[in-house]
């Protein structure tokens, strides 16, 4: 059995579906590094809701997929920028995933961590900036969470300059019950927040960073940094204090950065365990071991996948990762909160499709095959 897939060009092209899925060896705990998916939500395509209405969520099916991650040894980083935060998702229909998903999450014994953010508020000063971040916060920790500080649009168009971040930041951390992860969300996942840390020069942003951490290293976790830069995400983590993890969210990069080098390696928080969960869980089980051929070995040939689904503009990789969720049957729909769906052309869906398939992502190959033939004839392609 063949496909006939769009390509860039215009064309179509043949390709033969893989028959045989990658199955995991192990459902041991992780030894060696501490690994978070970014987890998508399911929209409720019954709803009637249009882009600017308030997301209708599927709950079952939303909660279902944390508990498929869970069962692979993940952890699930709840109400990130995967879940859609700032692009369908609202502060109130967040505020109600976190507490879900953290009730699931003792439920089954899953770690979890969620996002903590200012998206209730759209502009407003530094008072009211914290205020708001203080309100996300008690949230996550009322539902017994662990706080990720995701970076703020508003603090990003109200501070005039690094010392409103110290202030902020310094403030949220003396008072966060627990350790949290800081998140560093580079401009190529959000436009907002270009010149965070107060500056758009990177090497003087990361001393103001670093000055956040230093202050309070006994209230960081971690720090989860998504700048799509290898090598910068090497130095900083080279600089954190005793005891404060690096979480890559490099997405272009991750192999690498978490086998890491003779000086240490990185964590991961990433969108694109969301689709690799099964796989990418098998690879740290491997690295595990010692055995770092064998982890780039399974882990670098998704590599390709994941920077076609983040290509630019990187913003709209959820698309990409909900339809991967669709084709693998963890939801019953490709459809997204805001019609996020209609964000990638054919052409993009396809090669993810491939690509996907290629490397044995799809627990049931024919349902996938079904399932991108059923998009093709919408789009007019017949088989």
């Amino acid at each position: 059995m063949t496909l006939r897939l769009p390509d860039a060009s215009g064309g179509l092209r043949t390709y033969e579906p893989r028959t045989d899925p990658f199955v995991p060896g192990s459902s041991a705990p992780f030894a060696s590094r501490t690994v978070f998916s970014a987890a998508h939500v399911v929209a409720d395509p019954f709803a009637d809701a249009g882009p600017d209405a308030p997301a209708a969520v599927d709950w079952d099916a939303t909660l279902a997929f944390r508990r498929h991650l869970w069962s692979h040894g993940l952890g699930v980083a709840e109400a990130m920028d995967t879940a859609q935060r700032g692009m369908g998702l609202d502060w109130a229909v967040a505020a109600e995933l976190i507490r879900r998903s953290a009730a699931e999450a003792r439920s089954v014994g899953g770690r979890i961590a969620c996002g903590v953010g200012t998206d209730q508020l759209a502009a407003g000063s530094t008072t009211q900036v914290r205020a708001a971040y203080e309100e996300q916060l008690a949230v996550v920790e009322e539902a017994g969470a662990q706080a990720i500080l995701m970076a703020s649009r508003a603090l990003c168009a109200s501070a005039s300059g690094p010392e409103e971040y110290l202030e902020v930041y310094g403030h949220l951390l003396r008072q966060a019950a627990e350790p949290v992860i800081l998140h560093w969300l580079g401009p190529m996942f959000d436009p907002a927040l270009e010149g965070y840390w107060g500056s758009a020069d990177l090497d003087t942003a990361t001393e103001t960073f670093l000055e956040v951490i230093a202050a309070h290293p006994d209230k960081v976790d971690g720090i989860k940094v998504s700048l799509l830069d290898a090598q910068r995400e090497i130095d900083l983590r080279r600089r954190l204090p005793d005891g404060v993890r690096c979480y890559t969210g490099d997405d272009f990069n991750y192999p690498e950065l978490i086998a890491g080098d003779e000086q240490g390696f990185s964590h991961a928080l990433l969108g694109i365990f969301d689709p690799l969960g099964p796989l990418a869980a098998e690879a740290v089980r491997i690295l595990d071991t010692g055995d770092k051929a064998g982890f780039r070995q399974l882990l670098d040939p998704t590599v390709e996948l994941s920077r076609h689904l983040f290509q630019t503009p990187t913003r709209f990789y959820k698309t990409g990762v909900v339809f991967l969720a669709w084709l693998a049957g963890h939801q019953s729909h490709f459809t997204m909160v805001g019609g996020l769906q209609s964000a990638r052309s054919l052409t993009h869906f396809a090669r993810a499709y491939e690509l996907a398939d290629t490397i044995g992502l799809f627990p049931d190959p024919k349902l996938a095959e079904e399932r991108m033939k059923n998009l093709l004839s919408v789009y007019g392609v017949d088989q």
